[in-house]
């Protein structure tokens, strides 16, 4: 899916507006219809509901609301904000005047000089229309103010379009008090970009989009750099396996991995890596780790570092089609050495997480010598030891945009909605995925995975983004078994198998 800016989808709408031959208040009664039937079916009329609409369009969305939630047998207190009299726009004037012609017993209240606010409580509903994604600059003045009360009021709040106070792009920082914290954020036909970065979450609450029937050729011909991933997308990139295929068909990954006492960490990357199709795995690693690799996980070769105890010269014997590094290899100067020798040497891409990434930081020419179009996959703070430290998420998306087109690399960075940044400026996130994959080695099996789809012969662009949707599922699959307390990283890689075969059955749609 196609997710846009504030001003795309401006654009789109006045596109539709002008093939469909319609106005704005057919876009507006649109909305209105979506809101009011979705808290219709969340809340009953009997809630004390109060409608805050501010001078702008978000205004005019929130008293079309109001007039369908009055015909489902709500009685909403409405306050419309309209200081000095004459400061709302047309949109949002004819919306009042249509409220108060056609529902004139509405509780309805335009504020134009002083404003009594009135109590809220905890049983309270709250329809939030102050202000939705054209807001240009942070609130300030008696509107900050109401939103911090309504915030410290503890009432149940639908924003509409946006929380009132965000920004539908980039929050920069914005303090989060400033803004609206929703319960439900219900979005105008698109997720807007502020969505996917977690400091946002507590802002935007649970987000759905109503669709309001904006124009799909406008949609279409609109270009993007940002994209939401979505199984059916990921479905139209996975290759259906041939009658009379072999292992050979699927490429040969080799795994560069662990040291005494995190081996594990090993076990779990190759166990991703098998469980994703891949033709041949061969684990890199310490003497060590030769007897438990061949225990847990048969399935794999093995090639052995001439170290007893943590890799410190990395020869490879054979050709692999895909190079993964970094889980459990920990940081002592000679693997740091030999990861650092490794890096120079290499001619195609690799998939670099991990202890890797904190060799790199240690030693940060090296991200110089990354070949092009490798993928590294820090969480967040791997990222801040690489790339300095960042308050927010946000932060970290802009600065690995900036990364990633100077060298040339993809960078995975992981959450609740792992960022796909690749050099040519496209950013995708994932949507798959749950609080179960907050567990120890999640990581490592997702580097498995990725590195399993190059080595089958897959774009390491595109691998990355198959590899990170198919993670979160499987981890949505062992957390139906086993709750998001107890999934495990073993119970991911175990589900992956399952997770690719539930998506290559599900309907197909085209990855844009």
């Amino acid at each position: 899916m196609k997710l846009f800016t504030n001003d795309d989808i401006r654009a789109i709408e006045h596109m539709t507006l002008s093939a469909e031959a319609i106005t704005t208040h057919t876009l507006i009664q649109r909305v209105a219809e979506g809101a009011a039937a979705e808290i219709a079916q969340r809340w009953r009329p009997s809630k004390r509901t109060v409608v805050f609409a501010g001078p702008g369009n978000n205004g005019a969305d929130a008293l079309a609301t109001a007039m369908r939630l009055i015909e489902r047998g709500f009685n909403p207190t409405v306050y419309l904000f309209n200081i000095g009299g004459n400061s709302i726009k047309a949109d949002c004037r004819h919306f009042r005047d249509m409220l108060i012609n056609t529902c004139p017993n509405a509780d309805f209240n335009e504020i134009t000089t002083t404003f009594n606010t009135p109590e809220l409580g905890a049983s309270d509903l709250v329809i939030d229309g102050l202000f939705g994604s054209g807001l240009r600059e942070p609130l300030s003045g008696g509107f900050m103010a109401l939103v911090r009360y309504i915030n410290e009021s503890g009432a149940k709040v639908v924003s509409i379009d946006i929380p009132s106070g965000m920004f539908s792009d980039w929050n920069r920082q914005t303090p989060s008090r400033n803004i609206i914290h929703a319960h439900l954020t219900l979005a105008v036909q698109f997720p807007r970009i502020a969505f996917f970065s977690p400091e946002n979450a507590e802002l935007i609450g649970q987000w759905k989009t109503i669709d309001i029937g904006l124009s799909r050729e406008a949609i279409e011909k609109t270009k993007s750099s940002f994209h939401l991933i979505e199984e059916s997308e990921i479905k139209s990139l996975l290759r259906v396996r041939q009658p009379f295929c072999s292992k050979a068909d699927f490429g040969s990954a080799c795994i560069v991995a662990g040291r005494y006492g995190m081996v594990g960490a090993a076990v779990l990357a190759c166990k991703g890596a098998l469980r994703s199709g891949v033709g041949k795995v061969t684990l890199y690693g310490p003497l060590c780790a030769y007897q438990i690799a061949q225990t847990a996980i048969p399935e794999a070769m093995f090639e052995a570092d001439e170290n007893q105890l943590m890799i410190s010269d990395i020869r490879l014997d054979h050709h692999f089609n895909a190079l993964g590094i970094g889980p459990g290899l920990g940081t002592s100067d000679s693997t740091i050495n030999a990861v650092e020798t490794f890096i120079k040497q290499a001619k195609t891409p690799l998939v670099v997480d991990a202890d890797a990434l904190n060799a790199i930081a240690r030693r940060p020419a090296l991200i110089n010598h990354l070949p092009i179009l490798s993928v590294i996959t820090p969480h967040t703070g791997e990222f801040d030891r690489l790339f300095g430290e960042h308050t927010t998420h946000e932060s970290r998306i802009l600065k690995a945009l900036e990364v990633s087109k100077s060298h040339n690399i993809l960078i995975l960075l992981k959450g609740r909605y792992s960022a796909l940044v690749r050099p040519d400026g496209k950013i995708y996130f994932n949507s798959s995925g749950s609080p179960a994959l907050a567990t120890p080695g999640s990581g490592d099996v997702l580097t498995g995975m990725i590195t399993s789809f190059i080595a089958q012969g897959y774009k390491p662009e595109v691998s990355a983004i198959i590899a990170a949707f198919v993670h979160g599922k499987a981890g949505e699959l062992a957390a139906e078994i086993h709750g998001e307390y107890g999934v495990t990283a073993s119970d991911i890689a175990q589900y992956t198998g399952t997770a690719i075969m539930n998506i290559m059955q599900s309907d197909r749609n085209k990855f844009e």
